[in-house]
């Protein structure tokens, strides 16, 4: 969850975490079970924290120092509201349900087209609109939100800077206290 390193280090190493969480879960879609299960719970905390983060400190950054940033940062707000949705309806499948496998292929798919216009366009233009430090104290940012941030999907809560830095704190306590209890992501 927490790589170090600046801002663009930290979210690459996340792409990279989940990158071989998609290749574990393509390994065990027939069969596997309550194993599965668990790496799907996994896969989503990392990918609803990651998620969070970007929109409270990622996303406000570009629009303020890369230019078009505004269009940009939209463009991924959009991906990470389609992501949640699909999230969403993974939480409530088991992992005998037919469904399953066709939703976490589209849920691959769009996460992968994310992540590749995250690191082609965005992440370079960030690079060289901000300085090293810049880039440094977004880093710690994201690392001191993804610790906050909710681990379950809530598609319905508002995506804003400010929003998200009111209530994923609440929505996170709440998220780890129900992980806790139920022994969710623990695998």
């Amino acid at each position: 969850m927490g790589h170090g390193g600046n801002v663009i280090d930290e979210l690459m190493a996340d792409h990279r975490e989940v990158e071989e969480m998609f290749s574990r879960i393509q390994g065990m879609m027939t069969g596997g079970g309550q194993e599965l299960r668990n790496l799907i719970d996994e896969m989503t905390i990392e990918l609803v924290r990651h998620s969070v983060a970007e929109e409270q400190y990622l996303y406000p950054a570009v629009r303020e120092h890369v230019e078009g940033g505004g269009a940009m940062a939209d463009k991924e707000i959009e991906d990470h509201g389609r992501v949640e949705k699909m999230l969403k309806q993974l939480e409530k499948m088991g992992p005998d349900d037919a469904q399953m496998s066709p939703l976490i292929r589209q849920l691959m798919d769009e996460v992968a087209s994310h992540v590749q216009d995250e690191e082609t366009n965005l992440f370079p233009m960030l690079r060289r609109a901000c300085t090293p430090q810049q880039l440094d104290d977004l880093g710690d940012k994201i690392r001191r939100a993804k610790s906050m941030a909710p681990t379950r999907p809530h598609p319905a809560a508002p995506s804003t800077p400010m929003a998200s830095k009111l209530l994923a704190p609440g929505a996170g306590l709440v998220d780890r206290a129900r992980d806790f209890v139920t022994g969710r992501g623990k695998s």
